[in-house]
C-alpha cells in the first residue's frame, strides 16, 4: 500500500536528480574551469557520449514530466470505463518508466566504465589515458594521480564528477524500478477486482 501510494511522488523526484544530471556533466567539459581543454578534444571520449546530458538528463527530465501529466489527466478517457481509464495510464506509465530504466541504466554503465578508464590527461609520455590498464585501481593508488600534469587536477575532477553522476543515474534507476514495480501493484490489483465484481454478478 505505501509502494502505492509513494507512487505519485517518485516521478517527481525524478525531475531534480536529472537537472543535476545535466549540470555535473557539463562541468566534465570544463575542468578546473577552463573550456580550452574542451575546444581542444582533450577530453576522455566518454564524456562526447552526452549521457548526462541527453540520456539521464534531458530524456528522464521529459519521461517525469510525461508520468506527472498522466497522474494528473483526472479526465482524460481511454474507453468507457473508469477501471479501463486507469489501466490504460496504469500502463502507459509502466511502459515509460521502463524506458527511463533502459536510461538511467545506460547511463551509469558509461559513467562507471568512464570512471574505470580514468582521465586523459598529459604526462610524461604525452596525452593517453595513463590509468586505462589499472582497471580502476587508480582510484585507490593516489600517489600516481601526480603522473597527471595536465589539466591540473584532472583526476580529483573526473572522480568526483564521474562518481556523482553515477549515484545520480542509480537513484534514477532505481525509482524508475520502484514506479514500475508501483504501477504493476497497481494495474494488478485493479484488474482483479474488476474481475471479482464481474463474479459477483
Amino acid at each position: 500500500m505505501a509502494l502505492e501510494t509513494c507512487g505519485s511522488c517518485l516521478s517527481c523526484l525524478l525531475i531534480p536528480l536529472a537537472l543535476w544530471s545535466i549540470v555535473v556533466n557539463i562541468l566534465l567539459y570544463f575542468p578546473n574551469g577552463k573550456a580550452s581543454h574542451a575546444a581542444s578534444y582533450q577530453l576522455p571520449n566518454y564524456v562526447w557520449y552526452f549521457e548526462g546530458i541527453c540520456f539521464s538528463g534531458v530524456m528522464i527530465l521529459l519521461l517525469a514530466v510525461m508520468l506527472i501529466t498522466l497522474e494528473c489527466s483526472v479526465f482524460y478517457r481511454c474507453c468507457q470505463s473508469e477501471s479501463c481509464n486507469k489501466t490504460y495510464r496504469s500502463f502507459i506509465s509502466i511502459v515509460l518508466a521502463l524506458l527511463g530504466v533502459a536510461f538511467s541504466g545506460y547511463s551509469c554503465i558509461i559513467f562507471t566504465l568512464g570512471l574505470i578508464q580514468g582521465p586523459f590527461c598529459n604526462s610524461s609520455g604525452g596525452w593517453d589515458y595513463i590509468f586505462k590498464d589499472t582497471a580502476g585501481g587508480y582510484l585507490t593508488d593516489y600517489p600516481a594521480w601526480s603522473r597527471c600534469t595536465e589539466p591540473a587536477n584532472i583526476v580529483e575532477w573526473n572522480t568526483i564528477l564521474l562518481s556523482i553522476l553515477i549515484a545520480l543515474s542509480g537513484l534514477q534507476l532505481i525509482i524508475c524500478f520502484l514506479k514500475v514495480a508501483a504501477e504493476l501493484k497497481r494495474t494488478l490489483c485493479g484488474t482483479y477486482s474488476v474481475f471479482v465484481q464481474v463474479r459477483n454478478y
